[in-house]
């Protein structure tokens, strides 16, 4: 499968969207493919990791978000279940969850409650391998609109994490000692 001819169904070539959902994409695609590789004692399936890092925001044409080049209606924080329903669509169920669970460090049933967030209120948490190994190398990029192409390193992805609460930090830096080795963290290593 190549994702970027799935893409094309839905995005048009060379528009603001597309090119800001390719860079991303293959950004984050480049970090999940060195985890993996870090991690390679625990067999992640690299060749899903590609395609759904490349995936993971498909949704985002249809939310309102004009500085990306976004025109739809939705709220941004819908794009993940909106790619999820996409890629259902698509028979690429795997994939799928992937969308729905990147969204920060994942969300939980209470989060959505609490945050009165236009979401079905059910866990939205990255539980295999492959689906963290993504959502963790997604939070080094953002999708601002801007050519720029270097990432935050981890202090400033802790930094952003903050505002949410305590255990959305401690779940990236447990990830942190999964993906880069115990008490990487300490030091707000730049990967």
């Amino acid at each position: 499968m190549d994702p970027r001819q799935l893409l094309q169904l839905f995005y048009k070539p060379g528009c603001k969207a597309y090119q800001v959902l390719v860079r991303h994409g293959e950004q984050v695609a480049r970090k999940a493919l060195a985890v993996a590789d870090r991690v390679s004692a625990m067999t992640p399936d690299r060749t899903f990791i590609s395609e759904a890092a490349m995936l993971h925001d498909i949704g985002i044409f249809l939310t309102a978000s004009p500085s990306i080049g976004c025109t739809g209606s939705q709220p941004y924080i819908r794009h993940g279940i909106l790619g999820r329903e996409i890629l259902e669509q698509c028979g690429l169920a795997r994939h799928a969850l992937v969308c729905e669970r990147h969204v920060g460090v994942g969300l939980t049933a209470a989060d959505i409650r609490q945050y009165n967030l236009p979401l079905p209120e059910r866990d939205m948490l990255p539980v295999t391998l492959e689906e963290q190994i993504v959502c963790y190398a997604d939070k080094f990029y953002s999708k601002n609109g801007s050519d720029r192409v270097t990432g935050k390193n981890i202090a400033a992805v802790l930094r952003s994490l903050e505002p949410y609460g305590p255990e959305k930090v401690q779940r990236f830096k447990a990830w942190i000692d999964r993906f880069e080795g115990q008490g990487y963290h300490e030091f707000g290593q730049p990967t």
